[in-house]
Formats: structure tokens, sequence, C-alpha cells
């Protein structure tokens, strides 16, 4: 295939398949752009719920007595507990209403040091982002069809890119410095062309990640696929069955108990998330996040035998193959929150320039078009023939 021919093949796939999934496209993506910092606007909206009042010297009551006091006023039984690593935090304590085994639980936020509940994650905030995050994943439609087509479009997504970063390499060697700058001196068509070509070539190895990331969710042949490529499961810890207790039939260890074996187990300070039993002959599970360590996704987890206190199973992160880590560590690869506040910026910023790659990339489109179309010539018609004066 001839060169020019091999670059218009590029630009017809770019151009045709951009305009049938341009509109999808900027919907995911802005809602994706919004929904990156969910965390932190919810929390900082809602002050008076996440966090506390903390003075030097306090010490948070046992977790026995904060169990034991939501679950009085919840009338519910506590699933879980979430200790962060910043002492100003409320406690976050997941409760599941009886009767509903299939339902969904309840977050509510607990001050340690009072032993009071300040209020649940069922804030207005939260329902606008839950609206975002059902427009990113399924466009507000029904699930199960939502899904495919947002599916397709990142599928189609991945391919723009790719013919995208194509079409950006310079046709000569001399012009490859204006794939690296935006000329804001000149005409706005100029610029809108800049805008499309240099900030999608900045932003396209992210986008990229993103994409193919995302996919995990909309299709199961793909997730199935990723998880043989990278010889983990992906997902995999919404399927492992729990451990069963070898010690049933005497008196449960209480939270506190558990707490104190496996911060023997994983000595360093950080993020604790205490997963109780789900039954009489179950396990705790308690994960632990280093706060030392610059990856979110970095957990380490313990299986605690309920009755003796035994350790059953200890998994930790470091000993993970590269595949198993990349596997466990999807969704904050998706979302920018693997390396805390420094990759959300880099993938708010990303996601920005996605949602304005439909809007420019149809703008040189449009221009394009405006440019073939012939204009009206004025046709000068001949002059008439004056008449020639009879000689006298």
């Amino acid at each position: 295939m001839q060169r020019g021919k091999f670059r218009k093949f590029f630009n017809d796939i770019h151009l045709w398949l951009g305009l049938a999934s341009g509109i999808v496209l900027f919907l995911v993506c802005l809602s994706g752009t919004i929904y990156t910092f969910r965390t932190e606007i919810e929390e900082r909206v809602n002050k008076n719920v996440y966090f506390v009042t903390y003075k030097e010297g306090m010490q948070a009551q046992s977790l026995t007595t904060l169990v034991a006091a939501v679950e009085k006023v919840q009338g519910s039984p506590v699933t879980g507990i979430t200790i962060p690593g910043q002492p100003e935090k409320a406690w976050s304590f997941s409760v599941k209403p009886k009767g509903k085994e299939k339902g969904r639980g309840k977050t509510v936020l607990v001050n340690p040091y009072a032993g009071t509940i300040t209020g649940d994650t069922e804030t207005g905030s939260s329902k606008f982002f839950m609206t975002m995050m059902k427009l990113h994943r399924w466009l507000l439609m029904e699930q199960s069809t939502g899904r495919i087509i947002v599916g397709i479009a990142t599928l189609i997504f991945v391919v723009l890119l790719l013919s995208g970063i194509i079409l950006w390499l310079p046709r000569r060697l001399r012009y490859w410095k204006q794939g690296f700058v935006i000329l804001f001196s000149g005409k706005w068509k100029r610029i809108n062309h800049d805008l499309h070509n240099v900030l999608g070539f900045y932003s396209f190895i992210f986008l990229l990640i993103m994409s193919l990331t995302g996919l995990c969710w909309s299709f199961e042949w793909y997730k199935k696929g990723a998880s043989t490529v990278l010889g983990a499961e992906v997902f995999g810890g919404k399927k492992e069955k729990p451990l069963k207790s070898l010690a049933s039939g005497t008196a449960m260890l209480s939270a506190d108990d558990v707490l104190k074996v496996a911060n023997g187990q994983l000595t360093y300070t950080g993020i604790t998330r205490l997963g109780f039993p789900a039954d009489s002959s179950g396990t705790f599970s308690v994960s632990k996040i280093n706060a030392a360590s610059w990856n979110n996704a970095a957990t380490d987890r313990v299986m605690i035998d309920a009755y003796s206190g035994v350790v059953l199973k200890k998994e930790l992160f470091a000993s993970k193959t590269a595949g198993q880590k990349i596997a466990a560590s999807i969704r904050p690869i998706h979302t920018g929150e693997i390396y805390g506040l420094f990759s959300k910026i880099i993938y708010f910023i990303c996601c920005l320039i996605a949602t304005s790659l439909p809007v420019t990339g149809t703008i040189i489109w449009l221009n394009k078009l405006k440019k073939k179309k012939p204009r009206n010539k004025a046709v000068k018609l001949p002059a008439k023939a004056q008449p020639v004066a009879a000689a006298v």
C-alpha cells in the first residue's frame, strides 16, 4: 500500500468511527472526568460527616463498644469496619439490613473518640456521583444494554487512539516540532486542529490504559482474556470463597482481639479494613494498605480463625507475581487512584482532554466540508458589440 493511500485509509477509519461514537464517548469521558475526584469532593462537601475533632493524645474507643453502639442505633449487624490512616477522619462501619441477605448494605460514619454516629454515605453529593457513575458505565440505561453500548464505544476509542497516533506522525522529518506545540498565534482553525492533535498525543498512553482496563467491566470475554494473559483472575476477590473456621463452637473472638492478631502480622500503620464472618463457621478477614506506600492498591491481607485466632492465610502484595499485581490493581489503575492524588490529577487532565476530542474532531471535519464546497464564481457576460458608426 502506498504511503498516501495508507494515511487515507487510517484517516477514513479515524473520521467515520469518531463521528459514529462521538456522542457516547463525550458522555462517558465527561462523566469520568467529573467522577475522578468523587472522594475528595464528597469529604469536603460533607466535612461534618467524614471528619471529627481530634486532639493529640485522644484514644479511640474499643471496637467492641463501637460495634455495639452502631448495631443498637441501626438495628442491623455490622459486617465490616474501615479504620483510616488519619486520626481526624471518621471510621466507616458497614451494616446489612436484616432479612435482605442479597440487598445492598449501608455505610455509616462514626466518631471513634466520642462513640457517636456522624452520618452515612448516602448524601446528596453521593447520589450525584452515583448518577455520574451510572452514566459512565451504562449511559443511565438498563445495565445489560448500556454496558454493551459503552463497551463497543470503548473498543472504537481504542481504534481511534491507535489510528490517531499514526496520523499524528508527520509526513516529513522537518515537521516533527509541529506535533508537540499548539500554535496559539495561528487562526482559530489551526488552534482547534492543534488542540485535537497535540493534546491527543500527550494523553495517548493514559487514555489507552483507561480504555483497556475499562473494558473489563463491559465484556465478560474480555475480562476472561485479560485474566488468562495476566495469570490471575480479574475481580477474582468477588468470587473467592471464605475460609471456614477450624475451631467453631466456642466463644467467638472480639473484633479488638482479631485486630491485635492482624497488627502483629502486618506491623506497619495504614488503612485497615476488618471483615466479619458471614456465619458462625466463617473467619475474619483483615486487609491493610501501608501508609508509606505510593501504591494504593498494594493491599496485604490475613485470614484469621474467628475462635482460635490462628492465622489461616496470609497474602502479601509484594509476594505476588507481576500479573497478579496488575489483576488486583485494575480498578485503581482505571480510576487513577493507584498513586493517590498525583495520579488522579493526571487522569483528570487526560479525561478532560478526552472529553474535548470528539468536539475538536467534529469541528475539524466540518471545516474540511466547508473547504470542499465549490464556491459560486461570478461569470462575466461578454459585452454587447457596439454598432460601428457609418463613415461620413
